[in-house]
């Protein structure tokens, strides 16, 4: 991410695959610590372009990685470490999430651009 918290993300077309959650409130230092070992993992991942991330006071969190092709996706969701850590948020750490993949064929930004 770049200082400002916005990924650069090159010229569409590109993947975003976004991760909305609401966490249970259950092992804060636990996810924290996969969370940081997740983002400093999938940042060597092939095609990995970068993410975004924000949670609000209640739990809930949406996080927006972006990639540079499906296939890239593919090995980072089969990636052996990042499966563990997927599997045990589902098991002690989220109330509920959902996981959507999406092409981006436009992007823009501002206010001055």
């Amino acid at each position: 991410m770049s200082a400002a918290g916005f990924a650069r993300t090159p010229k569409p077309p590109y993947y975003a695959v976004i991760f909305s959650s609401r966490r249970n409130g259950e092992g804060e230092a636990d996810y924290a610590a996969a969370a940081e070992r997740m983002f400093g993992l999938v940042q060597t991942q092939p095609g990995f372009l970068g993410a975004e991330s924000a949670r609000d006071a209640g739990g809930f969190g949406i996080t927006v990685a972006y990639f540079d092709s499906e296939e890239n996706i593919r090995l980072w969701r089969n990636h052996a470490e990042h499966a563990v850590v997927r599997e045990r948020g589902k098991r002690e750490w989220y109330e509920h999430f959902e996981v959507r993949v999406a092409k981006v064929e436009r992007a823009y930004n501002g206010p001055n651009s």
